[in-house]
């Protein structure tokens, strides 16, 4: 790796991180308009024009107000928690393509720039879900370590709500690795442009995934974790100021991150129907590519949040048996129809 490549990880890294950040402040106060919309009232509106500097004074108040750590908690296991919150949604980024990859035309010292933290990634599929599994320890040990009971509960709750879901959401993604032979999201991506949208090859997938990635990310419907009607404030009852922050800051992270998997699995990346394809170059195709795949997530982004404020909340005994009763056969029988497809289209593809 020469001087070059490393300031370019350097650069994409700080890129990375500081657009988050911001990002998910903003989304904040976009949730909350949506709120307003969908419960007809004004939200946000006092501080800064049309409440935009409002992500700025929750920011300040998270920061300044007093940090409260109870005497009867599990010390370095509740300080850790929301550290883990944080990482496990962070770095999960470092092999979401954001743009074109590989033959960019968008030149830098020797070499081409990849719109990737970590191009080359042939496994990045399996690299995303296994650090986004980590995620669980920060919910199970901010439960455990607070000595509460509604923290606790709430702790259990996400160990067996994760732990569930992430089977339909890891065999949904399984049709199409099969049909494009490939881990790698780049070459996923690439296959989409050739050939048609994952939404069309994998409906039933896509719709698993959605549904499992809702529970993954503890949102409405499935934000049995928290459920403050049942458990205070579930698993973070217990944290305030910054540490609470963190744990907010992990969930949007991690809202980012699932619809950026959806956008390359299922909704063709960069891809622009008649419009874009690999063989083109240069800062403006590149430029245009990303704005594409931008807008593909902004838009997954409203949605998971519009769904939030459209469904109610399902019992814990439902959630358990949507899980294991409907999703998991549903999965399995997508997965065996598709490698059942794919082997007979392989072998009349070989005999002719």
């Amino acid at each position: 790796m020469n001087g070059w490549d490393l300031l370019g990880i350097v650069v994409k890294i700080g890129i990375v991180v500081g657009i988050t950040q911001g990002a998910v402040a903003y989304l904040i106060l976009v949730e909350r308009k949506i709120a307003a919309w969908s419960q007809d009232r004004i939200g946000p509106n006092r501080a800064g024009p049309f409440g935009l500097l409002q992500p700025l004074a929750d920011g300040a108040k998270m920061l300044l107000k007093e940090d409260v750590i109870p005497t009867y908690v599990t010390k370095p296991l509740y300080i850790l928690a929301p550290i883990i919150a944080i990482i496990a949604a962070m770095i999960a980024f470092a092999v979401i393509p954001f743009g074109p990859v590989g033959n960019t035309g968008v030149r830098l010292g020797n070499g081409d720039i990849q719109f990737q933290i970590a191009p080359g990634v042939d496994i990045g599929i399996v690299y995303v879900f296994a650090v986004g599994s980590l995620g669980v320890y920060a919910v199970i040990l901010a439960g455990w370590s607070s000595n509460n009971k509604y923290s606790f509960l709430g702790g259990l709750r996400s160990s067996a709500q994760l732990i569930s879901y992430e089977v339909p959401l890891g065999m949904s993604i399984l049709g199409m690795v099969l049909i494009t032979g490939s881990l790698d999201l780049n070459a996923i991506i690439n296959w989409q442009d050739r050939h048609f949208w994952g939404i069309v090859v994998q409906p039933f997938g896509f719709l698993l995934f959605l549904i499992s990635a809702f529970a993954e990310t503890n949102r409405l419907p499935f934000d049995l974790p928290e459920s403050e009607q049942e458990l205070v404030g579930g698993f973070h009852t217990e944290y305030s100021a910054m540490k609470f922050g963190m744990f907010f800051l992990g969930e949007y992270l991690h809202i980012i991150t699932v619809s950026y998997l959806t956008v390359v699995l299922f909704l063709g990346g960069w891809d622009f129907p008649f419009v874009t394809d690999q063989s083109q170059t240069g800062w403006f195709w590149a430029m245009f590519k990303i704005a594409v795949m931008l807008a593909k997530v902004s838009g997954m982004i409203v949605f998971i949040m519009w769904i939030r404020w459209t469904l109610p909340r399902f019992r814990y005994d439902t959630l358990m048996d949507l899980a294991w009763k409907r999703l998991i056969p549903i999965s399995i029988a997508n997965l065996v129809v598709t490698a059942t497809v794919c082997q007979f289209l392989f072998s009349y593809s070989r005999s002719n």
